[in-house]
């Protein structure tokens, strides 16, 4: 934070001086973000607001939370506040600090660094770049998933259920990609796990408290995307390591596909699919699995105007993931609206289904479904 802070307050006098100078000839002054991207830094973030009611009490009968950030019933939110900034030249050294804070942060911050006080650095690393090869080192982003921690980034307000019950968010380690002369990108990796931050946070406890085994095997990602048409492009990725299960510890392994198909300038689909699987997850010699699918459309009405559709499959079918051995669908759809470029206003409705009674009401009693509206104001900067 003191390196940010003094990079920003360099920065600062930086604008000022390039500002006072501009103005002795005349000239038009640049911004202080024109500024700093000239010296190869660039700062950008988003504000993430919003309404959400939701009609059941936001938890399994497992007591996992059946939603990923919008669990509240009826209530005001601050998601997150977002901050980047990042030096990463084209050839030689660079690195990238990303700040989140907000109610989402405690959800995706990883396992050892805490997750009360509604702060995380969600990505921090160093990064060297020579020619097509670039590698970095420190906390990143999964390559799994077609859905991102960043919701401006996303079709939908709601998180799909593959984002929060099928793959990990981040990961702390080491990464290397190449990017082919034909935009083919190749990725391979090596880290501490799914969501640890250290190694000696993902461990297996007891009913007492007490540490059974921790998962001080490493994971291995892999990842490959290509664009073999303009309006197609392909990205999978896997993961295979150690991961702690209820009383063991295990191999988890998972594939990950996403296709997206640009038909027109206004409609798009993604398809999403995830298969996975971890052994001796429930108990020693018994393993668990887990797959779904979702599937997008997104159709642009105006420069301003667009609707999303979603709609998902998910088979937790020994209970993993949820604490439910259960098959959840959802469907959702948001209508967005951008008055200028550096805002979205998002409206959305969505229904959840499963083929158990799994779903805890707000009075207690329990069903197989539930719906939730919810109203989101995004400002990028």
């Amino acid at each position: 934070m003191k390196v940010i802070l003094t990079a920003s307050l360099c920065a600062s006098i930086l604008a000022h001086a390039t500002l006072a100078h501009a103005e002795a000839n005349g000239a038009k002054a640049p911004t202080l973000k024109e500024t700093l991207e000239t010296a190869g830094l660039f700062i950008s973030g988003f504000i993430d607001t919003s309404y959400t009611y939701l009609s059941g009490a936001g938890v399994f009968t497992s007591g996992i939370p059946n939603r990923v950030f919008d669990r509240e019933h009826n209530s005001f939110n601050l998601n997150l506040v977002d901050i980047t900034a990042a030096y990463q030249p084209e050839e030689g050294f660079g690195g990238l600090v990303q700040l989140d804070a907000g109610s989402d942060a405690n959800i995706f911050a990883a396992v050892g660094t805490g997750t009360d006080d509604e702060f995380d650095v969600q990505e921090a690393f160093v990064q060297y770049a020579y020619g097509a090869f670039t590698a970095v080192g420190g906390k990143f982003v999964t390559l799994a998933g077609a859905e991102v921690i960043e919701s401006p980034v996303n079709l939908n307000f709601s998180r799909s259920i593959l984002f929060g019950y099928a793959i990990p968010f981040t990961h702390t380690g080491v990464r290397a990609q190449l990017k082919t002369t034909g935009g083919a990108m190749f990725t391979v990796g090596v880290n501490n796990g799914w969501d640890v931050f250290r190694e000696s946070a993902s461990t297996v406890v007891d009913a007492n408290g007490n540490t059974i085994d921790t998962a001080d095997g490493k994971t291995v990602e892999l990842g490959a995307s290509l664009a073999p048409y303009d309006f197609l492009s392909i990205a999978a990725s896997a993961y295979t390591g150690d991961e702690p299960g209820l009383t063991e510890v295990g191999r988890r392994d998972l594939i990950d596909v996403v296709v997206t198909y640009t038909a027109t300038d206004a409609l798009s689909f993604v398809f999403n699919g995830d298969v996975a699987q971890q052994e001796d997850a429930i108990a020693a010699g018994t393993d668990a699995d887990w797959h779904g699918v979702a599937d997008y459309a997104n159709y642009q009405f105006t420069d301003q105007w667009r609707a999303a559709l979603r709609g998902e499959w998910f088979d937790d079918e020994d209970g993993f993931r949820t604490g439910v051995a259960q098959e959840w669908k959802e469907i959702t759809a948001t209508l967005a609206y951008a008055p200028i470029d550096a805002v979205e206003i998002r409206a959305e409705a969505r229904q959840d289904w499963s083929d158990v009674d799994s779903f805890v009401d707000t009075d207690g009693s329990i069903d197989d479904n539930q719906y939730s509206f919810a109203l989101e104001g995004i400002f990028k900067y």
